[in-house]
This record gives C-alpha cells, structure tokens and sequence, in this order.
C-alpha cells in the first residue's frame, strides 16, 4: 500500500455513486513518488507524496 514516508498520507477509501445512487467501493490513491533529498550530507531515497515534495522544495 503506498504511502507518504513523511506525513503518512495514505489511502483513501470511499464511494462511487451512479446517478441511481448505487454505491460501489473505490480507492483513492496519494501521489506517491521516489526521490532522493539531502539530509546533512547523505542524499537518502525516499517515497513522498507530491505534497510534501512541493513543501520541501518551498523550504530549501
């Protein structure tokens, strides 16, 4: 199951809904994607959702 290494985003777990109102279950799934940052000097790979790659790119 993916998920984010830093917030913990997961899955999702919902509904369809047709236009008759018959539920059917479904997924949501994070945008998860494999990077490498830089922490002290070392590069570590690690997989985040997009979030969180967004709000580190904001911060560095």
């Amino acid at each position: 199951m993916p998920l984010c290494q830093i917030c913990g985003k997961g899955v999702g777990f919902g509904h369809n809904v047709s236009h008759s109102k018959r539920r059917t279950n479904r997924r949501w799934l994070p945008n998860i994607q494999k990077t490498k940052i830089a922490i002290g000097n070392d590069k570590v790979s690690v997989r985040i959702c997009t979030r969180c790659l967004r709000t580190l790119q904001k911060t560095a």
